[in-house]
């Protein structure tokens, strides 16, 4: 089952970044990192064309609260992204609370160990305060960043499902579950 989220008061500090609710103020750091061609796609969402389009998605975010801003501590600037949202597969069993997180980085700062830092801190945030049974990830079959990110915070494979895109295509994902250590958590 889906456990209740709302990032309104959530802010985790890494040492090298804040993970924080957007604001309207974020936008052109959005649409700085959310233009760049490569960078939705590996999640499947097109990259934007334009401004109009980061607002309308920033927009989203404001109004779901379950996206967090990945701010950078050295400049101050919005470089990605991590969402806990609600999932709509049962993969575990009734009884049980958590969410499914996705991620997404400015192509400049790919290959820096960013996102795993950032995971770690959500997972910890998500088992230790907000008491979730699991958590879940998945990738596009052909998505090995995101998979060598999945790998590095301890997730485990748990089936593949089909994923329908922002694009409309199907993609195969292998999906993921974390189980907090101090829950009964059993795969269904």
């Amino acid at each position: 089952m889906n456990a209740p989220f709302d990032v309104t008061n959530v802010r985790i500090e890494t040492p090298r970044l804040i993970l924080r609710p957007w604001r309207e103020t974020d936008l052109d750091d959005f649409y700085t990192y959310a233009s760049v061609p490569g960078v939705g796609e590996m999640a499947g969402w097109p990259h934007h064309s334009s401004l109009e389009d980061s607002r309308r998605v920033l927009r989203m975010f404001l109004k779901d609260k379950d996206v967090l801003a990945l701010e950078s501590k050295d400049t101050g600037k919005v470089i990605g992204s991590l969402g806990i949202h609600a999932n709509d597969n049962d993969h575990v069993g009734p009884q049980y609370l958590g969410r499914e997180i996705g991620y997404v980085l400015g192509k400049d700062h790919w290959g820096r160990g960013l996102i795993p830092e950032a995971v770690n801190a959500v997972i910890d945030y998500c088992f230790h305060v907000l008491s979730f049974d699991y958590l879940l990830c998945g990738h596009f079959t052909w998505n090995d960043r995101s998979r060598r990110v999945i790998e590095k915070c301890g997730f485990h494979y748990l089936k593949d499902i089909s994923h329908t895109t922002r694009f409309g295509t199907e993609e195969l994902t292998h999906l993921y579950i974390l189980r907090n250590p101090n829950s009964e958590v059993t795969y269904v």
